[in-house]
C-alpha cells in the first residue's frame, strides 16, 4: 500500500523512518500503548481500520491482535502539530499491553495528584 503523498509529506520520521504512534481508547480516554509506524503501517491502518504497527525488534509489520485476539478497531487517526506523533483513537478488545494488562501505563506511577 502507498500512503497518500500529502500525508507522507507532513510526517517527521526518526532516523529509522518511523513515527511514534499512541493508541488511546475511545470509550475511556485511556492511553493504551505506544508503538511505531512507518508509511506502510500508516497506509494499512488508514485502509483497513485495523491498527498496524512496525516492530523494530522483529523488523516486520504486525496487526494488533492478529495472534492474541486483543484487537484495536481504529475510529480516528490524528497527526500532531509537529508531524512526529500519530494518535489512534481505538476500540480495544482485550488487553492492549503485551504483559496482559489493559494499558501499558498502569504499572509505575511516578507522580500523582497532591494530597
Amino acid at each position: 500500500m502507498t500512503l497518500d503523498p500529502d500525508i507522507a509529506a507532513r510526517l517527521k520520521r526518526n532516523e529509522a523512518g518511523l513515527v511514534a504512534a499512541v493508541a488511546q481508547e475511545r470509550a475511556t480516554g485511556d492511553v493504551l500503548m505506544v508503538a511505531w509506524m512507518d508509511d506502510e503501517a500508516l497506509a494499512r491502518t488508514l485502509a483497513t481500520r485495523k491498527a498496524t504497527y512496525y516492530s523494530r525488534s522483529r523488523r516486520e509489520y504486525w496487526v494488533k491482535g492478529e495472534t492474541s485476539g486483543h484487537t484495536q478497531y481504529v475510529h480516528q487517526v490524528r497527526l500532531d502539530c509537529d508531524g512526529d506523533t500519530i494518535l489512534l483513537v481505538v476500540d480495544q478488545e482485550g488487553a492492549a499491553c503485551h504483559t496482559g494488562t489493559h494499558t501499558c501505563f498502569d504499572a509505575d506511577l511516578l507522580l500523582g495528584e497532591p494530597a
